[in-house]
């Protein structure tokens, strides 16, 4: 039986992982800060809360991370621990750098000192590429991080190939666009429009605020995404690809897509902080601009290229923007029916 590691696994992409290893037989142990001591809820509701050893871990903290990868000697390591939400990195830059950046260099330090056959995969993210510079964005494109959160995980990207490169570990990154669930946080604007339309749909709200109506985004199923990671680290040679669906699709569709599913028939009008919604059935106002979630340096478009991932992993993209819309709005439905 392998033992898998993975930190963050209370987040989404921890607990559609952690269930994936499950089926393939592996023992997995979950690395979650003392704080978080209480975050199961995405376990819960996969139902294998039961099924994962949770271990304490403090990413800020290299005595602490060295003691449990030396004790675990884990076969795979996948760390998706992380401060992931971009427009909180903007608040708290030097946090950010410190989880997301520092974070990788020691648990790769670790692995290197005292189980060098461990095989380790990187959470990396289409945000390093930023100001895009090249449509679609492949693992060959340039980067150009516009966050924090974007800067520091290129630190953690290039601190993974570098230790491939100079040591010979078996060293991953995934550099995964976009991917969402009914799991995915309400932070994050998928999550956020889903969970207030079902609110407004239940009258527990009256208007979805969103920033940038006009930003493109590369969104795929989480549940894909997982099955994709652990391919990378079972390839007989680390490397980085990028997974994506190849598509794209503005925030204003994501947002008429799920307002679909609550019956809502949105009308839209004006542009910029002016521009909205409203339900031509009730005349009501169900979208409104709030140029607060506007962020200091936008990235206007990502759409991943994973010909790469296809080829060499077979792997690809499952679930449409449509079904992934459909999914997560059902969910929330559910959700605000039951409170």
């Amino acid at each position: 039986m392998k033992t898998a590691l993975i930190t963050g696994i209370y987040g989404q992409d921890g607990a559609y992982l952690a269930a994936h290893l499950l089926k393939q037989g592996y023992r997995v142990v979950g690395a979650a800060r003392r704080s978080a001591a209480h975050g199961d809820s995405r376990l819960v509701e996969l139902g294998i809360e039961k099924d994962v050893e949770i271990k304490t871990i403090e990413l800020t903290e290299s005595s602490n991370i060295t003691h449990l990868i030396k004790q675990l000697q884990p076969d795979e390591i996948y760390n998706l621990g992380a401060q992931s939400f971009v427009a909180e990195s903007f608040a708290c830059p030097e946090y950010t750098a410190n989880v997301d950046a520092l974070a990788v260099l020691r648990i790769l330090e670790a692995i290197r000192a005292h189980c060098p056959e461990t095989r380790f995969y990187q959470a990396s993210t289409s945000e390093m590429f930023g100001k895009v510079q090249a449509i679609p964005q492949s693992e060959t494109t340039p980067f150009y991080p516009r966050s924090p959160y974007g800067v520091a995980k290129l630190f953690g990207h290039w601190s993974t190939v570098n230790h491939r490169e100079s040591y010979g570990m078996h060293a991953t990154s995934g550099i995964l666009f976009n991917h969402e669930s009914p799991l995915r946080g309400p932070e994050f604007v998928t999550r956020k429009i889903t969970k207030t339309l079902a609110s407004i749909r239940q009258g527990d709200a009256t208007v979805l605020k969103l920033g940038n109506m006009d930003a493109k985004r590369d969104w795929g199923f989480a549940g894909d995404y997982v099955v994709g990671m652990w391919l990378m680290v079972q390839a007989q040679e680390a490397d980085d690809f990028v997974l994506a669906t190849g598509q794209t699709h503005t925030v204003r569709e994501f947002v008429s897509a799920a307002a679909s599913v609550c019956e809502f028939d949105l009308e839209w009008s004006g542009t910029g902080p002016a521009e909205k919604a409203i339900d031509r059935k009730t005349g009501k106002t169900i979208v409104a601009v709030n140029p607060e979630f506007y962020r200091p340096a936008e990235v206007d478009l990502l759409i991943g290229d994973p010909s790469k991932a296809k080829a060499k992993l077979g792997w690809q993209a499952t679930v449409t923007f449509k079904q992934l819309s459909e999914m997560m709005m059902m969910a929330d439905l559910k959700r605000a029916a039951k409170k």
